[in-house]
């Protein structure tokens, strides 16, 4: 699963003319699920959004996570976050998972994060929709669940076969 994570002062998200979603100060996270992701994915992103330290703290250093802002949350299922653009002009998006395997860890990841505590507003799941953005920052980043098993150097975490991580995402 990808997610990208937008800190923001305000956010809404529309369905044909229909106002769906609507946040104030908090993040705005596009998610897009893989084939083969699992509920493992959606447990390390929800652990990982709601606690990455991207809001500023009194010397505007990336000191405080969502979670201690009360930040509030709008997810969008995205699928395109796993466009492959390689090949041709044309991206390619086989590696999204299907509508029936994504809507059910995306449901889950929206459960996850609202048991936190954070108040947590949806789109509409594989529906056109407008997303309104106030980027604050700006703040961007994105998470791939894929990514937990590397080292920052880009190497397997110790304990973990060589191309182990690469295989299970």
């Amino acid at each position: 699963m990808r997610v990208l994570l937008q800190r923001v002062t305000r956010a809404s998200v529309h369905v044909g003319g229909e106002e769906v979603g609507r946040i104030g100060r908090g993040l705005v996270a596009f998610v897009g699920v893989a084939q083969g992701d699992t509920e493992s994915d959606v447990e390390y992103l929800a652990d990982k959004v709601s606690n990455l330290r991207i809001f500023p703290d009194s010397e505007g250093r990336f000191n405080i996570s969502a979670l201690e802002a009360g930040a509030e949350m709008l997810l969008v299922s995205q699928f395109t976050l796993h466009a492959d653009t390689r090949k041709g002009r044309r991206p390619s998006f086989s590696a999204a998972a299907s509508p029936q395997d994504a809507l059910p860890l995306f449901d889950a990841l929206v459960r996850r994060l609202k048991a936190t505590g954070l108040n947590v507003e949806t789109g509409r799941f594989q529906e056109h929709m407008l997303v309104e953005i106030h980027n604050d920052g700006p703040v961007t980043v994105l998470i791939d669940s894929a990514d937990r098993h590397l080292a920052r150097s880009g190497r397997p975490k110790p304990g973990l076969a060589a191309g182990a991580a690469e295989s299970q995402g």
